[in-house]
């Protein structure tokens, strides 16, 4: 991309993280429950998003990914998800999962596929975002990670 951005741990109760989640229609109910890591991301001190993750064993949830309007168009979504997985990837995780509405067609781009929800292990399926925030229309996408 041609650029690297700064990456700064945020509480699920940050009230930038929750605007920002809020704005694009992402779910904010469960962001202070337990097990959750949020990150801000920003390039010469200025936020351009927003990027989450749920570690379970080798299996990580990547949710809430999202750039700030102004910021689009510039490759930032990409970054964010490539930190994000990276990060998991150092944490021992070996796949990755999301659900989406609206972004199939760019995790595709990043290597993800869409997957039946029975073909994703029980503690994707039964995170919040899995089994009650996200609609069953979400797409459920996966991606390994290079050991």
């Amino acid at each position: 991309m041609g650029f690297d951005l700064n990456q700064q741990a945020l509480e699920g109760h940050d009230d930038r993280l929750r605007g920002a989640l809020a704005g694009a229609g992402l779910p904010v109910d469960d962001l202070t429950d337990a097990g959750r890591s949020f990150y801000r991301f920003s390039r010469g001190g200025e936020t351009v998003g927003f990027g989450g993750l749920e570690l379970y064993g080798e299996t990580v949830l990547l949710r809430s990914i999202v750039v700030l309007s102004d910021q689009q168009g510039f490759g930032f979504g990409h970054a964010i998800t490539l930190s994000l997985l990276d990060q998991a990837q150092r944490k021992g995780a070996t796949a990755a999962y999301l659900l989406t509405e609206t972004a199939a067609s760019f995790f595709q781009s990043l290597g993800f596929r869409p997957i039946a929800r029975d073909e994703a292990p029980a503690e994707i399926l039964t995170t919040r975002q899995a089994a009650s925030l996200c609609p069953a229309s979400a797409a459920l996408m996966v991606r390994s990670l290079p050991a």
